[in-house]
């Protein structure tokens, strides 16, 4: 009997000899999602001025309590003159605070006759202003390498007038079903055949995790033409990623077609679900070679597997510690569970009180129960031979970052 290795075992096999992909120039508006190949340096201070957090009167702090002539008046993107002695400016939220000034008071404190203001005695420096250079200096490291560009990144980006960026290029990825027993939907069904779940699960989550599918291919139940299609799959992507054919049945191809094409490095893990999951490499015609990942048929082992292999693996080839291991979250087990040799991977709702994190597992968790995946946001880990009763602590997987 093969040996059961571990998933750690398994991932430092994954990752042993992953480059990085080679970086592109994309424009602002279509790198979203996409991941820095190199750090930005601000070329403006942010705020670019001093300016007002508030709409109020701007005024010199030793001259509040008194009554103090208004003497301009400051909207956002009006340049400010020096403030002139014992006066004050009406001032709106983002204009620029005037040499002179420094601090603003809110404008529902101040009593207004005509072109004098009434300033209250207590407005301490600084109040309500924001400086220059406050959240971002220029030459300071805007965004480093390996940051996930998101919403609040790009804005970030096009607040210092970036119109492109340096970028990874998306790793590609060739999805191949095996099984003729596996079809698509809009096929009307036959006796012992069942609609491919795999294919819209798995591109979604390799999308989520940066990557592009570039191939999809039905893969037949026979060891030549799964060769064929493993060899050509090589050719067209950087990761080759096949759903069921890698047990011991006599129609699973895959493991074979790999061992016969390229390399092995690993085959049957310790872990529930997703036991006869193959990791290894295939070669290219004209030299180098694409990562293989052989995920189990069942629809819930080739989603556990996705969030354990496939996205640390397309973290450490966009160069993206984000993506290279999910959040661990401690939570109180609302259930209770026996594990054998093989560590299980338990879907669970995680939710969230004064009291901590509590999780409650699905009762099925059966390989092929894919319903259970919809809701889960979190995957408790059970180490082997291990018992947990109601009340003890769990390592959760987070799903949702």
């Amino acid at each position: 009997m093969a040996e059961l290795h571990s998933i750690d075992d398994a991932l430092a096999a994954l990752l042993a000899d992953v480059t990085p992909m080679t970086a592109e120039r994309v424009a602002l508006p279509d790198a979203a999602g996409r991941v820095l190949a190199e750090d930005v340096t601000a070329q403006l201070d942010v705020p670019p001025y001093t300016n007002s957090a508030m709409d109020g009167y701007a005024l010199r702090a030793g001259d509040a309590g008194q009554r103090l002539w208004v003497s301009q008046r400051i909207a956002a993107g009006t340049p400010a003159t020096p403030l002139a002695p014992g006066s004050c400016a009406r001032i709106f939220t983002g204009g620029e605070i005037p040499p002179g000034a420094d601090c603003v008071v809110m404008q529902e404190r101040v009593e207004v006759d005509g072109d004098v203001a009434t300033i209250p005695a207590d407005i301490p420096a600084g109040d309500n202003v924001r400086l220059k250079g406050r959240d971002v200096r220029q030459g300071d490291v805007l965004l480093s390498a390996g940051q996930s560009l998101e919403a609040a990144a790009l804005g970030h980006l096009a607040g210092q007038g970036v119109t492109e960026v340096g970028v990874r290029r998306r790793p590609r990825v060739a999805l191949l079903y095996t099984g003729d027993e596996v079809v698509d939907p809009g096929t009307p069904l036959k006796p012992g055949q069942l609609y491919n779940s795999n294919r819209p699960m798995l591109t979604r989550l390799l999308t989520t995790f940066g990557a592009e599918v570039v191939t999809q291919v039905s893969v037949p139940d026979d060891a030549e033409r799964t060769r064929e299609l493993l060899a050509q799959a090589a050719e067209d992507a950087d990761v080759v990623v096949s759903t069921g054919g890698v047990s011991v049945g006599e129609e699973d191809h895959v493991k074979a077609s790999l061992e016969a094409l390229g390399k092995l490095t690993m085959w049957k893990l310790a872990i529930r679900p997703g036991k006869p999951l193959a990791l290894g490499h295939l070669p290219r015609r004209e030299g180098g070679q694409a990562h293989f990942v052989g995920l189990p048929g069942n629809p819930v082992s080739g989603f556990v597997g996705a969030w354990l292999f496939l996205r640390p693996l397309m973290g450490a080839l966009l160069s993206c510690p984000d993506l290279t291991a999910l959040p661990c979250v401690t939570a109180r087990a609302e259930f209770s569970t026996s594990t054998g040799p093989r560590q299980h991977y338990m879907r669970v709702v995680l939710t969230f009180d004064a009291q901590g994190a509590h999780a409650k597992a699905f009762d099925d968790q059966n390989s092929s129960v894919l319903s259970s995946c919809i809701q889960a946001n979190a995957l408790a880990v059970i180490p082997p031979h291990r018992d947990i009763a109601q009340g003890d602590s769990v390592s959760c997987l987070w799903l949702m970052g």
